[in-house]
């Protein structure tokens, strides 16, 4: 669930970070798309403009450093942030509501997958399907190697899911909590030792 910024917000919330050192416009970006764990990356076309109204306001200034600009808040921006420091917090609990969501959907997305890993190798062991009777030529341990095949197949898009999804996560500045490495390991031995009670059936 991205972050609404309410009219006004953004400026606010820009002016902020710049309070907290000169930044560049992509800095600016980056920082945006990390506080709010990826949940809002701002366009170019959204953050110049605003910036072009807080310099106009004389609420910041920009400097040339090489091929990069440069702002830095002035003392009339630092007031106005101190200022409004109630709006601030506002802002800032608002997103971390959001990243909070997103940890809570990752969560949930974890144990979803793993119960329906659970409730896989449950049915598969239980079930006893009707099978045509193997040729006499068919050799046992050439089935095991091939149904080995299928599991490694299995646990290994399993496993590239999950990293994938968690690795994408993170990178967008999302909080991985401990809870959801906590269940995602809990789980994983729970399904661990059902195969090996199947296998040993």
């Amino acid at each position: 669930m991205a972050p609404v910024f309410s009219h006004g917000d953004l400026r606010l919330y820009l002016l902020s970070l710049l309070d907290e050192e000169p930044r560049h416009g992509y800095d600016l970006m980056q920082a945006l798309a990390d506080r709010t764990g990826g949940t809002y990356t701002p366009s170019a076309g959204t953050v110049y403009p605003r910036l072009a109204k807080l310099e106009e306001e004389g609420l910041v200034t920009k400097t040339v450093d090489g091929r990069k600009t440069v702002y830095a808040i002035t003392p009339a921006g630092h007031a106005e942030v101190h200022a409004r420091q109630a709006d601030l917090e506002g802002i800032e609990a608002g997103l971390a509501d959001s990243v909070r969501l997103i940890a809570d959907e990752v969560r949930g997305s974890v144990r979803e997958a793993m119960k329906s890993l659970q409730a896989d190798l449950a049915a598969a062991r239980t079930a006893q399907p009707a099978r045509e009777a193997p040729p006499a030529s068919d050799d046992p341990r050439v089935r095991s190697r091939e149904e080995l095949r299928r599991a490694d197949a299995a646990i290994n898009e399993f496993r590239g899911q999950v990293r994938a999804d968690l690795r994408t996560y993170v990178a967008r500045g999302g909080e991985l909590a401990a809870s959801v490495v906590d269940d995602l390991t809990t789980a994983l031995d729970a399904a661990a030792r059902e195969i090996t009670r199947a296998i040993r059936r």
